[in-house]
Formats: structure tokens, sequence, C-alpha cells
């Protein structure tokens, strides 16, 4: 007699490796981008070689040596800007309750182009900058305009002495505006040579990557790792609820609201004054991760700083392999990737954005 057989259920995963999965999947994909970075290039060489080199340095072969030299500065670079743009994404999607908002909402990104503009058309009329080092000067002129415009929005956002969210969008589109009319008038005056390198730096570039600037730089570009403290992950979350439910939930909303612009000058900042402007690393990050593991920022916050070095390492490969041996500017890569993201976006919400 044949016996009937009953349809197995499948089992459901283990409860550690469901939640183990994502972040595995998540450094997985960050050591390859690292790999891919390393290897991919004017100067190729397979990962495997790159990597017996940084343990075997007298061994290794003159392209190996040449690629730990130059391009490893530039991926310690890329994965810092990718983690500071993706937090500060979280940053501003946190403040504005939306997850259509990014960095440069607030004039941060435009305030450094303008600081950094203004030293590469005019710099050689001011003599006093020779005292500063060359490796600083870009750097230290973009942060300067960071730091002003930052400063600007804030004072205009001021209403009975606290920060309206509305009224800070506003003046950040105003000084957007304003940053952008001086950008187009110093494109006017500048010479062939100062008009070429304000060009090529305003899309980004990862090839001025150094480690002096990048160690003046690692406070402000580390200063966003902040938001991975336990007490402002859970202040976020109750942020999540509205103004009013998380005051009531003893939120001191002020100062959160304080740290996070904070955050956010310091990490845009730093960012555009060491690579110029990349775009959209900070408005795709986060919306996919909290589309994919939700929107706890327990788990938002490294996930997306995870995600944030995975991309900007994959952008700059791309750049640089795209049209070897010319280097596309890596803010075009990242253009190219987030504005079909973005309207797609758009038209899956139809028109219900609201950045109030």
């Amino acid at each position: 007699m044949q016996e009937s057989r009953e349809p197995v259920a499948r089992r459901p995963l283990p409860p550690l490796l469901s939640r183990l999965g994502p972040w595995l999947l998540l450094c997985g994909g960050l050591l390859a981008s690292l790999m891919a970075c390393a290897s991919v290039g004017a100067l190729n060489a397979p990962a495997g070689e790159v990597l017996r080199a940084l343990w075997h340095p007298e061994d290794a072969s003159a392209t190996a040596q040449a690629i730990i030299q130059i391009r490893f500065p530039r991926l310690a670079l890329a994965a810092l800007i990718g983690v500071t743009l993706a937090l500060c994404g979280c940053a501003m999607q946190a403040l504005f309750r939306n997850p259509l908002a990014e960095p440069g909402l607030v004039g941060v990104s435009s305030g450094a182009a303008l600081g950094a503009a203004l030293l590469l058309v005019l710099g050689t009329h001011w003599p006093t900058l020779n005292e500063i080092p060359q490796a600083l000067r870009l750097p230290l002129a973009a942060f300067a305009g960071a730091s002003a415009s930052a400063w600007l929005v804030i004072r205009l956002s001021l209403v009975d002495g606290q920060a309206r969210v509305a009224t800070l969008l506003l003046a950040g589109l105003a000084i957007n505006a304003i940053a952008g009319a001086g950008l187009g008038l110093l494109s006017v005056i500048a010479d062939d040579r100062a008009l070429r390198s304000l060009t090529f730096w305003l899309f980004g570039s990862l090839g001025r990557s150094g480690w002096t600037a990048l160690l003046y730089a690692l406070p402000l570009l580390l200063l966003p790792l902040l938001l991975a403290a336990p007490g402002t992950q859970r202040q976020l979350n109750a942020l999540l609820l509205g103004e009013a439910a998380a005051a009531h939930l003893g939120v001191p909303i002020t100062q959160l609201k304080q740290r996070l612009m904070l955050v956010v000058v310091a990490g845009v900042g730093a960012s555009v004054a060491l690579a110029g402007i990349i775009g959209f690393v900070g408005l795709i990050v986060p919306h996919l991760i909290r589309l994919w593991l939700g929107p706890d920022h327990r788990v938002l916050i490294p996930a997306s700083a995870l995600a944030g070095a995975s991309l900007l390492l994959l952008a700059d490969a791309a750049s640089r392999s795209v049209a070897e041996p010319n280097e596309v500017p890596i803010g075009v890569i990242t253009a190219l990737i987030g504005g079909p993201f973005f309207l797609a976006l758009l038209m899956r919400r139809r028109g219900s954005v609201d950045l109030g």
C-alpha cells in the first residue's frame, strides 16, 4: 500500500542568521568594493597580488607597490566620504522627516563650492596664501565657504530663538541660489586654466587625495559617527513621530536639531573641501536602506555607513575605468546613478512629496 506524502513546509531561517544576513551582505559588499577599487584603474593588478603586497611588501611587484602608495589614500578618502555623506543624509532625512531630503538642501555644498571657486579664480591675487601649504589651500577655502553658508542659514532660520525646519529649508534654497550666481560670475571672469580646474572640481574628484589633507580633515569626517550613539538613535526614532510627540517623550528638540546641523555642516563641508561636490549619495543610500531594513535608526545608521562607503568606492572604480586613460569626475558617476533613481522615486510618490 503506497503511503501518502504530505508536502513538507519550508523551515524559516534561524533568527540569528536572519539578523546577521544583511550585515554579512553589507560587510562583504564593502570588502568586494575595496578590492575592486584597489585593482582597477590605469595600473591594473589582481586583487590577490595587491593583498600579498600588503603582507609581504619586499616581494611585491613594482605595479603592486605603486598601487599601494598612490591608490590607498584614495581608497581611504572614498570610503570615509561615502560614510560621511550617507550619515549626513540620515541626519537630514530625520531632521526634515522626509526620505527625499539630502545634505545639499541647507546650502553647505554650494557654499563650499563658492569658497573653493574664489581660491581657484582669484587666489593668485592674494599673496598671503603662500604662507599656507599648497595641499591645504583648497580644502581650507572650501570649508570656510561651507561654514559661512551654514552659519548664515542657521541665523536666518531662527524664529524666537528656535530653528524652524521650514525656514531652514527656505534659507538653504536662497543660499544655494546666491552661491550659484557667484559661481556663474566667477566662471565668466576665470581664465582657461582656472576655468578647467573649477569645472573639474565642481563635478567631484578624488584625484587630489593625500594623507596630509585627509589627516587634517579626519576629525570632521568622523563627526557624523556621533549619530551612532545609542541615545541619539533613540532620539531620532522618537523624532519620526513628530516634534510634538518627541518632545513629550523627553527629547530635547532644539539641542537635537543643533547637533544634526553640526554633523551636516562638518561632514559635508569636509567632504566637499577634499573631493568637490559629490551628489546623490546622501539621498539614495539612506533611502534604499530604509526600504530594505526599515526606518529604525539603530539599524539605518550603521547600515547606511557601510552602504555609502561601498557605493562611493564602486563609483570611484568606475570613474577611473570607464574612459581610460582619462578619468571621469566621480560626481558624474553618482549623478548617473542617482538621477534616474530620484526620478523613479518622484514617479512612485506621484507628486506627494512634502518637504515641510
